[in-house]
């Protein structure tokens, strides 16, 4: 009982006690902190890359493919039937975008990549990215009248998401809009050409002047009538080239106010370049009309994937043997059944398929790089927090063993009232204890309030700052991802107090040591 009796009155007593306590209280709230953060942007890292990559990716070495999906998929599950859920061939290829805004051409590299909208839904999320609640249900490459998401779908606030003004009118809207401007523009110009000709050669007449205000009253009766090809010419209004669906950062960009701004809307068209199927390639183009944008919140996606129907894009590019009839692939995307060892799966396939012709790899393996690289990050960062707690770990070291030559003359009384080196000890060990025990108590619970309120007070601290502190512009989130793992913060108290307790040993030692003739002679 006297060892409880003296560790607390230490503690009440003893104002550098409390340096130390604080010390443990900072260090345990800020490893709490940062890992609860860290492990949220890695699982919202982890999601959204496999959101657009299946478990397992069976991938021809050759741009121009494998022939025959169908084949390579019945062997797929000859082999590992019971493991997969689902199958989905794709197409993919280097490719130029290029398109226009005010006048001014833009090309960007993209990666263009032909799926199956009727299975790839269901070997990856990549339905949930889309902008359009229909498009997310069943993709479906046509363009749609509207309802377009004017505001981030995949916010958990749609009160903080980004504002997106520009796609109230998206769709067929603004596509016979553009339409209508750029073909009174021809219209306008050509009539204009054709009255400097005729101004050139005759004077004006009473008719030439009323056709000239016929053509701007009704610009699309008079060019159908000077065509004379009605109905059979491409007609923008209501008519579109085969659909695609663009990554969001390649039409779109973030300004200062965090408003999404467009450079391209869905019912805009778009040029893309490709190399042929053939030997050696030869570059091909073709029109396509944008018909949704895709936003997986990963940069490196959203800045290139460029997705187009695969049987245009076979056919497009010349991947159809023409004697057969059979089409080329380049990779085959396979969804697995929960719980199944991806690793294992991967294994079995590649004893299958020659790896001369064909890369095996899990979707873990395709970013293998990155996601060591976040795991490397998170565990440099906490050996540098844990050693906040070590440095009070010393704090804690240097105050016993003050303590101990300060009350030399209190043990040397208790150990000749009979107190033995063991009791001795454990007042010590008890005392340690106690600060690791309040220390580390208190950094969890600051550092797990902290945790559920950090949006909250990065918003404080911007209004203070005058910056913002997340800036949604640079991490396309909107507000600090953060998952708190119970067996971290238990891991974390759990040390912190093992270093209090550490620290208190070798003081406790010397404590106990000591001789209550030598403790006391001098007294």
């Amino acid at each position: 009982m006297y060892k409880l009796v003296l560790c607390l009155r230490y503690l009440r007593t003893r104002w550098i006690a409390l340096a130390s306590i604080i010390s443990v209280t900072l260090g345990v709230a800020t490893m709490i902190v940062v890992n609860s953060v860290m492990a949220g942007f890695t699982h919202e890292m982890r999601d959204r890359i496999h959101g657009i990559l299946s478990d397992v990716i069976l991938e021809a070495r050759s741009l121009d493919g494998a022939p025959d999906a169908a084949r390579h998929m019945e062997l797929i599950r000859k082999q590992a039937g019971d493991l997969i859920v689902g199958m989905s061939p794709t197409a993919q290829v280097p490719a130029m975008l290029g398109f226009t805004v005010n006048g001014q051409r833009v090309n960007r590299q993209v990666m263009l990549i032909g799926i199956d909208p009727k299975t790839y839904g269901e070997v990856s999320d990549f339905g949930r990215f889309l902008q359009h609640p229909a498009n997310r249900g069943e993709l479906r490459f046509d363009l749609h009248e509207g309802g377009y998401d004017t505001a981030d779908h995949q916010a958990e606030d749609p009160a903080k998401a980004a504002p997106r003004p520009m796609m109230e009118t998206a769709g067929w809207e603004h596509r016979r809009r553009k339409a209508f401007w750029q073909q009174r523009e021809a219209e306008l110009a050509k009539r204009l050409a054709k009255s400097e000709v005729a101004e050139a050669t005759t004077p004006p007449t009473e008719s030439t002047t009323r056709d000239q205000q016929s053509a701007i009253a009704d610009p699309f009766a008079k060019a159908e009538a000077d065509s004379g090809e009605v109905g059979e010419t491409f007609d923008p209004t209501s008519q579109q080239h085969p659909g695609v669906v663009l990554g969001m950062a390649l039409g779109s960009f973030r300004d200062a106010s965090g408003e999404d701004k467009f450079l391209l809307l869905p019912g805009d068209d778009v040029e893309v370049t490709y190399p042929m199927s053939t030997t050696p390639p030869k570059p091909g183009s073709a029109f396509f009309t944008v018909v949704d944008f895709y936003e997986s919140k990963m940069s490196e996606y959203d800045s290139s994937f460029v997705f187009v129907p695969l049987d245009v894009l076979q056919d497009k590019r010349g991947m159809i043997d023409p004697t057969t009839g059979v089409a080329s692939f380049n990779s085959i995307q396979i969804r697995c059944k929960p719980g199944v060892d991806l690793n294992a799966l991967r294994d079995r396939l590649q004893e299958v398929f020659d790896p001369r012709a064909y890369v095996i790899s899990t979707w873990q393996d395709k970013q293998g790089a990155l996601l060591a690289a976040v795991s490397m990050e998170t565990a440099v960062l906490n050996v540098l927090l844990f050693m906040i707690i070590a440095v009070a770990g010393f704090g804690i070291l240097a105050i016993f063993y003050m303590i101990v030559v300060e009350k030399t003359r209190d043990i040397g009384i208790l150990k000749s009232l009979g107190a033995g080196a063991g009791g001795v000890m454990g007042v010590f060990l008890g005392y340690g204890l106690t600060l690791g025990v309040v220390g580390a108590g208190g950094g969890m619970v600051g550092g797990l309030l902290f945790v559920a309120y950090i949006n909250e007070i990065a918003d404080v601290l911007a209004w203070v700052t005058g910056t913002p502190v997340f800036d949604p512009a640079v991490y396309y989130f909107a507000k600090i991802p953060t998952v708190v793992y119970p067996h971290t913060v238990a891991w974390i108290v759990a040390g912190a107090m093992a270093i209090a307790i550490l620290a208190s040993v070798l003081p406790a030692r010397r404590a106990a040591a000591l001789h209550p003739v030598e403790a006391l002679r001098w007294e």
